[in-house]
């Protein structure tokens, strides 16, 4: 289905640069009057610019944002390879300026997608479609819109709020409070219009990949948890009834396995689900196989394509996968490697480095090393020698590498999850912590020991015995490594700033320290934004 999905959005985004290369043929890569969405089909084609751009930088340049400029994820250079300029060590050390790539990639991504949604508002509320299709469409968009400007005000903080196409005047930035109460109150108002999600699995592939009444209640959540660092007002009772809006509804619960929810063949039949950016290997986006995958152990898991050896994550970090049984530790690769045995585990085959790999003795096993150690020769450099350097750092395989890679793109078909269900339960379980009263839902005490513990049961980990904020937070990271809430999470526990890459790398010498100024908690407005527009203003401490 997701492959039916993108295609369509695929083909959004073809006709929409087909006429700036042949300008003499009939403009049909927009609609108008003769080809005006009317059918469903046609709705889906309209919109699926939205999904393609989602998709373009969810997986990579977005996500590195939130999680390699924290403890979850890093990518050290190896002998000066893989340092593209030092934009990786800038996001680990909170070094980055505003020009940074990502910082302005990432800024023309969201509003890029914003402003596509601006347009197909205008295209749709013009159409000779009947009032309910407009109504049900516009809302659709309009959670996504939503959704795009949630991801630009909690990156960069004070950001415009752009509803008009085409945009007449060069838009200010608006105090986040306002973009905060401008997010809430279209969720609100859009709720009603959309679907949810159902027990009819037909009806649930159609809605994959698009907004529901569960990913607004999931939105609506995590703005509430975070309010206390939005707005400065506390909104723990609020984050618990959205959680129970979405619990209430007992077509979303947890899956049996916690590792089908990210492997390759993921998609609407995963039942915890609530929203997801789908990928395919001809769709850009998914890259964490190519950056994040250790190169040696390709043909250990079925596939044979060049990929890179470096992300990976930190020894801190990892040192919190250490509960008895938990499956959730098997989404690292990590020390003696063995062949995997095609059930999330690993049989008692060791796999060995290629015959004929530079430097390595013949039958010498894969061995990887969770200590990170500065060279202190370059900035955030460990050296590139196989044996050692190359195989420091802990991968991850949580979005399980997919034997169908190819060459030519390297990308995942593995669909990413933006919101699940235990992601409810641990915002839940954080809200009663931090003084919300706990609800009953279904006949279920909803306590954070107890919903904690649905997760370990899941997991085959050993159930906690207590469970405070310090754990809770050490829980998040067990089970939502790597999807890209690890500086949400961080800042709103008043931790970002904390220092750790030097101590656990080794303690060399390094040209680099990371900058623990709070100012960090939000991202720049982007060099070359300031340079057109005037009317915004830069955030303080740039």
């Amino acid at each position: 289905m997701k492959k039916i999905f993108l295609a369509c959005a695929a083909f959004a985004t073809m006709i929409g640069t087909y006429s700036c290369t042949k300008l003499d043929v009939p403009v049909e890569s927009q609609y108008v009057t003769s080809n005006f969405p009317v059918t469903d089909a046609d709705y889906t084609a309209l919109l699926g610019t939205i999904y393609s751009n989602l998709s373009s930088s969810y997986a990579v340049p977005y996500w590195r944002m939130q999680d390699m400029s924290t403890d979850e994820a890093i990518l050290p250079a190896r002998d000066g390879n893989f340092d593209d300029g030092g934009q990786y060590r800038q996001l680990h050390y909170h070094s980055w300026t505003f020009d940074h790539p990502n910082v302005i990639s990432v800024w023309q991504w969201g509003f890029g997608g914003i402003n596509t949604c601006n347009r197909i508002i205008s295209v749709i509320n013009a159409s000779s479609s009947s009032a309910a299709k407009k109504a049900s469409s516009v809302a659709e968009v309009k959670a996504m819109r939503a959704l795009y400007l949630y991801f630009m005000m909690d990156l960069y903080g004070n950001v415009p709020i752009i509803t008009d196409f085409p945009v007449t005047t060069q838009p200010a930035n608006q105090p986040r409070a306002k973009v905060y109460e401008f997010i809430e109150s279209e969720l609100k108002t859009v709720l009603p219009l959309l679907p949810a999600k159902s027990s009819n699995a037909a009806t649930n592939v159609g809605q994959y990949g698009r907004p529901t009444k569960g990913m607004v209640f999931a939105l609506l959540a995590k703005m509430y948890l975070n309010s206390g660092v939005y707005i400065g007002t506390n909104r723990y009772q609020e984050t618990v009834a959205m959680c129970d809006s979405v619990q209430t509804n007992t077509n979303y619960f947890l899956d049996a396995k916690f590792r089908d929810i990210f492997l390759p063949t993921n998609g609407p039949q995963i039942n915890e689900t609530i929203f997801a950016v789908p990928y395919d290997q001809q769709i850009p986006g998914n890259q964490f196989t190519r950056f994040g995958f250790f190169y040696y152990l390709a043909q250990a898991y079925g596939f044979n394509v060049g990929l890179s050896i470096a992300m990976s994550t930190t020894p801190e970090f990892y040192n919190r996968f250490n509960i008895p049984g938990d499956d959730r530790t098997k989404t690292w690769l990590a020390g003696p490697q063995y062949y995997p045995d095609g059930n999330g585990g690993f049989t008692s085959q060791p796999v060995y480095y290629p015959t004929g790999t530079a430097g390595v003795p013949a039958n010498t096993q894969i061995n990887i090393k969770p200590d990170l150690i500065l060279t202190g020769l370059k900035p955030m450099d460990l050296g590139n020698d196989v044996l050692n350097a190359q195989s420091e750092g802990v991968r991850s395989i949580k979005y399980y590498p997919d034997v169908n890679i190819i060459q030519a793109t390297r990308l995942n078909s593995n669909d990413v999850p933006v919101f699940r269900l235990a992601d409810i339960y641990l915002m839940k379980a954080e809200a009663i912590l931090r003084g919300a009263a706990p609800t009953t839902i279904n006949g279920d005490a909803q306590t954070p020991l107890t919903l904690v513990n649905k997760l370990r049961t899941r997991a085959h980990a050993q159930a906690a015995t207590s469970i405070d904020l310090d754990g809770l937070l050490d829980e998040r990271a067990r089970e939502l490594s790597w999807e890209a809430w690890r500086r949400n999470d961080l800042i709103r526990y008043g931790l970002f700033e904390k220092e750790y890459s030097l101590p656990v790398m080794g303690g060399k010498t390094d040209d680099l320290k990371m900058n623990t100024d709070p100012t960090r908690r939000l991202y720049p407005i982007p060099s070359t934004e300031l340079k057109t527009n005037p009317n915004l203003k830069q955030n303080p401490g740039y």
